[in-house]
């Protein structure tokens, strides 16, 4: 059907570039391009998953003394100028950039410090990373969500695009703790790759009834950076990334969200799917969720709580068997 739309969240932001504490990405369109200021630590640690494992990460955090997996999500505006500085407080050398945007790479030896200045150029969702000794210090965790709004937009994704009214980041990552083991010794994984954990901006989900259910800090079916909240028609704009090396398929209940970029790329027409392809290693897309009334609930509804899972049952899981511990998220009609 077509139609031509475990760890420590963040809490500082940028001036009209920032993460807000709802969750919602906060946007205020400018006349002028303006100049953003950011600083990224590289830290590292263990996070705790759902069975009580502990698992090696490195992160782009917001202070030297805590870790975030992932790094802050980013906003600017096309046309700003960025500059981010990379503070390595690690005793190995690492490096940064922006997927897709022909930027160069910084190298950061270290214990040192370095900045990388650019012109935001094409509208859009992007990654940033550590793209050294590929793919390890992604998938470790130095990995983290950033979009450049169109000059003037508050709504649109491209110019022409079906609009919005507000806009989140779904990053997704699967892990095997024996690889970060490997990463955390300085060797080059050897084993296959067996994905145990699977996350949603950096967390797992907790079924109702389990330890941390409801905990927005440790459970992702109430972190509110994942879950949806909108009222009917609050078309909201959902950045789809993943930093992991599965193949998913994103699925959402109640509506059927609007295809609009595949890997980057503007779709030509713009789908109603339910069920959107999500590549591994950094496959991304751009949809919006459109918050109207479900069409197939009987008797008729405007309110309610809907899930998002992946259609691959191990996404479900976590440490291989806790079912509904694994990347899904609930969507809060209210």
């Amino acid at each position: 059907m077509k139609r031509r739309n475990f760890l420590k969240l963040s809490s500082a932001g940028m001036a009209t570039a920032a993460l807000a504490s709802t969750g919602l990405i906060a946007w205020t369109p400018r006349a002028y391009a303006s100049t953003i200021n950011k600083t990224f630590y590289i830290t590292d640690g263990l996070i705790t998953q759902p069975d009580g494992v502990d698992v090696y990460f490195r992160g782009f955090s917001s202070s030297q003394s805590v870790l975030n997996v992932p790094g802050e999500q980013m906003i600017v505006q096309q046309g700003d100028t960025v500059n981010i500085t990379i503070i390595n407080t690690l005793g190995h050398q690492h490096a940064f950039t922006i997927d897709g945007l022909g930027l160069s790479t910084i190298t950061i030896n270290a214990g040192a410090s370095k900045t990388l200045s650019f012109t935001a150029g094409a509208p859009g969702s992007y990654f940033y990373l550590d793209p050294s000794n590929a793919p390890y210090n992604r998938l470790v965790g130095l990995h983290g969500g950033f979009a450049i709004m169109p000059s003037g937009s508050s709504n649109t994704l491209y110019s022409g695009s079906p609009t919005f009214v507000q806009q989140y980041f779904w990053l997704f990552h699967d892990i095997d703790p024996a690889w970060h083991t490997a990463i955390s010794n300085g060797s080059t994984p050897t084993t296959t790759y067996k994905p145990r954990y699977f996350t949603l901006n950096g967390l797992s989900a907790r079924p109702p009834g389990a330890p941390g259910a409801g905990d927005p800090n440790i459970d992702a079916m109430v972190d509110p950076r994942s879950s949806l909240h909108g009222h009917i028609g609050d078309r909201t704009l959902i950045r789809v990334l993943n930093a992991g090396k599965c193949q998913n398929s994103v699925h959402v209940h109640a509506n059927h969200m609007e295809w609009l970029t595949e890997n980057g790329q503007i779709r030509s027409d713009v789908w109603l799917k339910d069920c959107i392809n999500l590549d591994g290693n950094m496959g991304k897309f751009d949809a919006i969720y459109p918050f109207e009334p479900p069409p197939d609930a009987w008797p008729a509804v405007q309110t309610g709580v809907y899930p998002m899972h992946l259609h691959n049952e191990m996404t479900q899981t976590a440490g291989g068997g806790l079912y509904m511990f694994g990347s899904l998220t609930d969507i809060y009609f209210e």
